[in-house]
């Protein structure tokens, strides 16, 4: 009967270990022990052999030479590439919370019960675009809705700007012209995360 071992944890002292085991182990045993070692259990074809049964000697060899600082330095890499992303995503939701709670209160109930996603989104195209842009200090939009520019004003506050809907007379007709600029002071960030996809995962309930 083989002593107990202790647990190893060096790389060459596995290697040295896995080697005694073989060295010690092999020459006790008789012939039929050996056949017993590396071949299937007699004990029926529906038990499947040990995984040591089956492992021949140059897969042995493989595992005793696995490289175990390679390992743990992998293991390491992956464990911090997902603290990464997890601070990432913590980064951009703190970010999103901060220009969501720029919007009115009263604004924030309406763009949650609407369902103008689409509506929303074009919005934002035009916005994130105006603010990438160095050049042009107003964005025009001709919105006539009311509802629709309660919507737009909702938007721009998400994104720090300043918007005023001012007449506009052409011939007999007036116009609604919702004029939007960028703060003088400050700049103005884009978050991760719109606008129009935290709306639409908050109704499918996957934020």
């Amino acid at each position: 009967m083989l002593a107990y071992v202790p647990q190893v944890t060096n790389r060459r002292s596995r290697r040295w270990l896995n080697d005694r085991l073989l060295v010690e182990l092999v020459p006790r045993l008789n012939a039929e022990e050996i056949r017993g070692l590396f071949a299937p259990p007699p004990w029926g074809d529906d038990v499947p052999p040990l995984a040591f049964c089956m492992t021949n000697v140059g897969e042995w060899d493989k595992f005793r030479n696995i490289d175990m600082d390679k390992e743990a330095r992998i293991i390491g890499r992956l464990n911090d590439s997902s603290a990464k992303k997890k601070f990432h995503a913590d980064a951009d939701k703190v970010a999103f919370l901060s220009a969501w709670k720029r919007i009115d209160y009263r604004t924030r109930d309406v763009l949650r019960r609407s369902f103008l996603s689409d509506l929303i989104a074009g919005y934002e195209d035009c916005i994130r675009t105006f603010i990438k842009e160095s050049g042009g200090d107003v964005l025009a939009l001709q919105v006539q809705d009311p509802f629709h520019r309660l919507l737009l004003h909702g938007v721009c506050e998400f994104y720090n700007l300043v918007s005023v809907t001012v007449t506009q007379s052409k011939d007999v007709e007036s116009l609604k012209v919702t004029r939007i600029k960028k703060k003088k002071t400050g700049v103005v960030e884009l978050p991760n995360i719109t606008l129009s996809n935290f709306l639409i995962m908050s109704k499918e309930g996957t934020w």
